[in-house]
Parts: C-alpha cells; structure tokens; sequence
C-alpha cells in the first residue's frame, strides 16, 4: 500500500470507495486523459463520473475561474450576482420548461434534495414515486427515494417512497415484451400504483438511469406516465444530473425521448455543466419554484467562480456542437464495443446512446451478476491505460463508459480495443 493511500485509509471513511486493488492518485490531465502520480497517462472513459464533460484542462474553462477568482471568489445568494442570472438565463431557456425559474446548488444530490422540498411543499404531501434500480445522491432525502439497495444505507426517511417498473428494459417481470407491451405494462403498474395510494407529490426519474449500470426504458415511457400523472396532478422530476448537456447525443435533455406528452414539471442537473467545478441546480414552473413560504438562501450555490466556469463551458459546448460529437463518435464506439463484446459469454448486454454506454456482465448460464468479472475487467483496462466506471443494480456488474463529449475518432479507436483486450481476457 503506497503512502497515500494508507493516509487515507486512516482519516477518511471506509464507506468511501475507492477503485482498484492499488488506487491511483490523479495529478493532472489535458483534453481526454489523465496522469498519475506515477507519471502514466490514462484515457480517461469515466470523466470524474460523467463530470468532465467537454475536457480536461479546456482553456476556456480554466481562464473563466482564472480571471473571475482575481476578481472576486464568493459573495452568497443575498447579493446579485451577474454570471448566476446570465447562466440562469441560458439554462431556462434550454430546458424546454415555460415559464422557468433555475436555483443553483452545489451538487447533484443537493438539486435533487430541493426539487423533492419543492415538491412535496406543492403537492402538500410527503408520498413520492421513483424507479427501481435508480440512484438520486447521498443526502437523508435523496438515500430515500434510491431504488438501488448498493447506494441506500438506511430505510429511514422523510419521505414515503413507492417503486415503478419501467427502467430496465431487459430484466424484471416485463423483460420478455415489445417495447409497445413494455410501455403498457409499466403504464398499467403506474395506474394499479395510485389506485392504492393517497396523494402523491412526484415521480422522479432518470431518463438514462446512471448509476444503475446505464439502462433505460423504451423512448416515450416516460411520456406515457406523464399522461397518468398529469390526471392525479402528480409532478414529472426528470433527473438530468447526468444525462444532460447532451452526452445522449440524440438529445440536449433526457427527457426529450419522451417529449410526446411535454416537458417535466421540474429537471435537474449537475456534473457535466461545470466540467468539474461544483454546480448543481433545479429548474422548475415558476409556480413550483415560488411556493416556499419560508426564506431560503444558498451560501455557495452559484458562486461567481463555478458560475462563471459553468458559461465558458456551457459556450464551447455549444459553438463545438458536442451533442453532435456525442452522437456521431458515440454511436461508432457503442459499435466497436459490441464488436468486440461479440462471443464473450460474459456480456450480457452492451447498451447506451450518445456517449453514456453500459456493458452488463453475467453468468451466460443462469444470469446471474458477475460483479468479479466487472471488477477485473476495470482493473485490465487501468493496467492498459483506460479508464471507466461501474455500476449497476445486481451487485455493481455493469461497466459505464462515458468519456467527454470531445471525444475524438481515434480515441475511441484506442479505447475501444483496450475495451476489448480486457474483456477478452475474462
């Protein structure tokens, strides 16, 4: 055990994972990859957890925080603060909700943790809906409403959390049907639900579910509910935090796969918008914005300096029309990894859109997890200079491969081989 990582083994959590079996300091890192401390350079498929989004050391980025820090660091919400309207402004009117009011947090759990206040104020109701297998942040409210027994460390909550079918499409009672079936019988398990229940303050969803290993219903699920919701006046939270920006490639919003029935009531987002810098947020009606009746600030919500981060990035984004990158680059490396997934028993599934793409590994014979496989598979791929995540909700055996959105040919290329050495080697 290198030096580090005994310090840290000896102050920090041991709830607080680490990857690989000889972790690795990260010291620094330029466009799409990493050094260690070792001086290795890594591709980094994992950016920091889908959070660097465009790229590592971006040169618009680092002059914004540059130039914004010498002027000045923090002020707090109770004083104006010009890049937090000009960001606000660009994000409402991007989101696709009418009338749209944006409050800036400093993390994707804590955007969660408000809309669910914001709901459950509205709705005057602490009853909320959520998916199996989902993952919605760390806090006391948001470990409630996790369908994902991994990321959920207590059964206490303020919060009475009633589960939905409908996010993974290729396990569960429903697995065997056609998307048009799926849809309806996730839509008959929504409808059964309310039957049951009193009021009900929201469903909050991922479109793409993240955490969870990557997996997501068929387009126009979530439309289907919100046609149910709609009648019991229940609200759609559509969790952004990381399939925003654009990293689906068909998309800006996860949502918009299922924009039949229009946009959520409220989203959220986070990781990608600040290319590492800490930046959450809600947007949401401004009647569902504006219905606290108790003052409310954010000390480090919206800062000058992760504001000012989050427009240089959210402009390159933009002019360099990543979404596209995303969608045109994303779409040849989901095809090379299933190429080189094809006769390895061990895949079950190889899944995804854009840049956000999961590798589902089981026992071919009674399917189920391989959490192991997963486990070596990660640690081939840093030991040929690749990195990527895990998750999914039968014993973390999903890969995550979500590399920035600058991604280029070549590195997705190089990646994809790697990819394919390590799975081979199972």
């Amino acid at each position: 055990m290198n030096s580090l990582h005994a310090r840290h083994r000896a102050v920090l959590p041991d709830w607080l994972a680490l990857y690989y079996d000889r972790p690795i300091e990260i010291t620094h890192g330029e466009g799409r990859h990493v050094w260690d401390a070792d001086g290795r350079r890594y591709l980094d498929f994992f950016g920091g957890i889908l959070t660097t989004m465009t790229a590592h050391a971006l040169p618009e980025v680092t002059k914004a925080i540059a130039e914004q820090a010498g002027r000045i660091v923090h002020s707090s919400t109770l004083y104006l603060n010009r890049p937090m309207v000009e960001l606000a402004e660009r994000i409402a009117t991007l989101s696709g909700i009418p009338d749209a009011r944006v409050f800036f947090t400093t993390s994707g759990t804590e955007a969660n943790d408000t809309a669910l206040l914001l709901a459950t104020a509205y709705r005057g109701s602490n009853q909320v809906l959520a998916m199996r297998n989902s993952y919605h942040g760390r806090s006391f409210s948001t470990v409630g409403v996790t369908g994902n027994s991994a990321w959920s460390p207590t059964g206490l909550s303020p919060l009475q959390t009633l589960y939905l079918h409908g996010a993974v499409r290729t396990r569960g009672p429903f697995a065997g049907l056609t998307d048009e079936r799926f849809t309806e019988a996730a839509v008959a398990d929504l409808e059964d639900l309310l039957g049951h229940t009193h009021r009900t303050a929201a469903l909050l969803a991922e479109p793409v579910q993240g955490v969870g290993g990557f997996t997501s219903p068929p387009d126009g699920l979530y439309a289907a509910f919100r046609k149910v919701l709609d009648r019991h006046g229940v609200l759609w939270i559509s969790d952004e935090v990381q399939t925003g920006w654009g990293r689906t490639g068909d998309h800006f919003w996860g949502w918009q796969a299922h924009a039949q029935a229009g946009p959520p009531d409220m989203l959220t987002f986070a990781k990608g918008i600040g290319n590492g810098m800490s930046i959450g947020g809600v947007v949401a009606r401004a009647e569902i914005m504006n219905c606290l009746d108790a003052n409310s600030i954010s000390t480090f919500g919206g800062s000058p300096v992760t504001m000012a981060a989050g427009l240089a990035n959210l402009t390159y984004l933009l002019d360099h029309d990543l979404q596209g990158n995303a969608r045109r680059v994303g779409g040849l490396l989901i095809e090379r990894i299933r190429a080189a997934a094809a006769g390895v028993g061990l895949v079950r599934e190889v899944r995804g859109r854009g840049l956000m793409i999961g590798i589902e590994l089981a026992d071919p014979t009674t399917g189920r997890a391989a959490p192991e496989a997963a486990s070596a598979v990660l640690e081939s791929a840093r030991e040929h200079g690749l990195l990527i995540g895990k998750g999914g909700g039968h014993d973390t055996s999903a890969l995550r491969v979500a590399p920035p959105l600058s991604l280029t040919v070549a590195e997705a290329e190089e990646g994809a081989a790697i990819l394919e050495q390590a799975l081979r080697s199972l």
